[in-house]
């Protein structure tokens, strides 16, 4: 029985393939061992999906947020161990989803568009070269908490258009006192930030929800995909909420800054599937 998971900040997608090729699937917590510590990850490993099936699983393919360094891949390792205790463990980031779920075997450029970003050159096989994600302060251009700490500071600026504002105090009853405490005192708050772009997306119709995603997917292209050998020549894959439930504004800014959008798909656990099917 092989296990796969791709988890980001904000949620995981756990997929079972058993000896007969049949497939369940799971959605649970996400995790990100740049902010949780390993006890914080068995506590919520504690699942009844993942529990009920700990003595059957094999070997285990986990992509995850934070997997870049030896030091957080351990970690995650040292977690999965605990329920899966005979389990073969591949710990990868979710980079290597990304390119594996859209590129497969072929090369390609991969990004990921969801609570944070991040991207790759890959050459069917490997990562060949990538930028730096240093995370939503210094970083995720383009992804949720970017976008939504550019509201969320607009909104205390009051300079966001008065529509707009009338629309979010009627639906979130917003202060800005509410949202220092959960930026500064409170966990996760890329999360935090990330949330309120389903209100973007619902009012992207806005020439200023609208331009909210477009300045930011440029901000990305400048900050990753242009930074790239010959960007223009390839295809561009993204993977992520953001990308996916805004794939109207991804591809005319990408359009205007002439870059050749291929996939945009919301999550890579399905291609991923298919990509380690072949393994049992």
């Amino acid at each position: 029985m092989i296990l796969i998971a791709d988890s980001g900040a904000s949620k995981t997608d756990w997929r079972v393939i058993n000896e007969k090729g049949e497939i369940g699937q799971h959605r649970g917590i996400g995790f990100n061992p740049n902010y949780q510590t390993a006890a914080g990850m068995v506590t919520d490993l504690q699942d009844d999906f993942l529990l009920k099936m700990r003595d059957k699983v094999e070997t285990i393919y986990y992509y995850g947020a934070g997997c870049t360094s030896t030091k957080n891949r351990s970690q995650v390792e040292g977690a999965l161990r605990s329920l899966y205790k005979h389990a073969e463990i591949n710990v990868d980031h979710d980079l290597m989803a990304a390119a594996r779920a859209t590129c497969g075997h072929e090369s390609g450029i991969a990004c990921i568009l969801g609570t944070g970003s991040n991207s790759c050159d890959y050459d069917g096989d490997i990562i060949v070269d990538k930028r730096p994600a240093p995370g939503y302060i210094l970083g995720d251009e383009g992804g949720g908490a970017y976008i939504g700490r550019k509201f969320l500071a607009d909104f205390i600026h009051e300079e966001m258009p008065k529509k707009i504002r009338e629309k979010v105090l009627d639906k979130f009853n917003l202060t800005t006192q509410e949202i220092i405490e959960h930026v500064y005192q409170k966990p996760f708050p890329g999360r935090y930030m990330a949330s309120f772009c389903r209100f973007i997306t619902e009012n992207k119709n806005d020439p200023y929800c609208y331009m909210l995603y477009y300045n930011a997917f440029q901000d990305f292209f400048k900050k990753h995909v242009m930074k790239y050998k010959d960007y223009k020549e390839k295809k561009v894959n993204f993977v992520g909420s953001i990308a996916f439930y805004n794939s109207d504004i991804l591809r005319n800014a990408a359009y205007d800054a002439d870059i050749q959008v291929n996939l945009i798909i919301e999550s890579p656990i399905a291609g991923l599937t298919l990509y380690h099917q072949h393994m049992l």
